[in-house]
């Protein structure tokens, strides 16, 4: 599609723009990409609600709890679902925790975040954004609990669209959406992260309580290594989150524009970009009803529109990791699929954590000034 687009350069966009001017060929590239994640988005945010929202009447109606079946888990026995329940529930948290820690924690960010960090967003902004977080948290966890699947980027976007034209472009309502957009994200987030370490706790007869205790010591450790590690990565790559850089923060740039887009609107597009958007979007969603309705057997081989969107203009480099991945697991359950079945979680984890791990030594090599001999990348 770019170089036939890049043809109509003068006709649809200004000829000489820069690379990355988005009244130019990277405006079709980046809302493209976006029109491509919110009908994704979307489609899954309605799905979802809609099975919550099910689930949630046949329980009403039959007074029993739902029971999420697990496909390869054998299932539990009476006895030991009972045995289960009463060890959980013999460490009971106290409501007054939850309840107390959501209302310090919202005095403290309206604190530090409306008023010391981010002006545009003011009080009643976040306030607001306080009031209906929990009701979204429920959703998302019990909806993430019945599909395996966390919709908190799409409530992060319905944010950055509400608080960023709130606020409008002439009072930093892009600034003010996406700081919305954060707060929005991890407390939605967080609610179904915590719910799938309780069940996990559940299930390996581990007390709720040292379960919190655990997610308050880790997230106060990420609150002092976080900022340590972007710091790093700030100081050895001047060009942190450039396109084309060694780190280029894809999703940096796409909440940006959807912000940029939720404050100024749809004039701003380049000519004909609109008309793309409204294809790609509703593409996006036929994309999703056919993966539903073929089933299992033919939905692996048809692509997932979200994992299309990056890719889409951050370029083919982006996906070569997936696809090797990909190669990797299908060869190997080709030899022995039940170690494959086995053992697929261990490895790529290792994998993700090795990366992870690699990057802050990568970041303190950079800022002595060591390089490696040679980079291979395809563009």
């Amino acid at each position: 599609m770019w170089p036939q687009i890049d043809k109509k350069k003068g006709n649809w966009f200004p000829a000489g723009l820069d690379s990355q001017n988005l009244h130019g060929l990277q405006g079709y590239k980046v809302f493209i990409s976006i029109a491509i994640i919110l009908g994704d988005g979307l489609y899954n945010f309605v799905k979802i609600l809609y099975k919550t929202l099910d689930a949630l009447y046949k329980t009403y109606k039959s007074r029993e709890l739902p029971v999420v079946k697990q496909d390869g888990l054998p299932a539990l026995s009476y006895d030991e679902e009972e045995r289960r329940t009463q060890v959980f529930l013999k460490d009971r948290i106290p409501i007054w925790i939850p309840f107390g820690g959501y209302l310090g924690l919202g005095v403290v960010s309206i604190l530090l975040v409306c008023l010391l960090i981010f002006h545009p967003l003011k009080w009643y902004y976040m306030l607001i954004i306080l009031i209906f977080a929990p009701i979204l948290g429920f959703c998302n966890a019990y909806g993430c609990g019945l599909t395996d699947w966390s919709l908190a980027t799409t409530y992060g976007k319905l944010a950055i669209f509400i608080i960023g034209a709130w606020a409008g472009s002439a009072h930093g309502g892009v600034l003010a959406g996406l700081a919305a957009c954060g707060v929005m994200l991890n407390i939605v987030s967080t609610a179904s992260d915590l719910m799938q370490d309780f069940k996990t706790g559940y299930l390996t007869l581990s007390s709720p309580k040292s379960m919190l205790v655990s997610q308050a010591i880790g997230t106060a450790m990420g609150c002092v290594i976080s900022p340590c590690v972007f710091y790093f990565f700030l100081k050895a790559n001047k060009d942190l989150g450039a396109p084309g850089s060694a780190y280029p923060a894809p999703y940096a740039l796409v909440y940006r524009n959807i912000a940029i887009l939720g404050v100024e609107g749809f004039s701003s597009l380049p000519k004909h970009c609109l008309i793309f958007c409204y294809a790609f979007f509703a593409g996006a969603i036929l994309v999703n009803i056919i993966r539903d309705l073929v089933g299992k057997k033919w939905s692996k081989w048809i692509p997932v529109p979200m994992a299309m969107a990056i890719p889409f203009y951050l370029g083919g480099y982006f996906t070569l990791d997936m696809c090797l991945g990909s190669l990797i697991l299908f060869i190997w359950q080709q030899i022995n699929k039940a170690k494959a079945d086995t053992y697929t979680s261990a490895v790529a984890s290792g994998m993700i954590c090795g990366d992870g791990i690699w990057s802050l030594p990568s970041a303190l090599l950079s800022l002595f000034g060591v390089q490696a001999p040679f980079c291979i990348r395809v563009p």
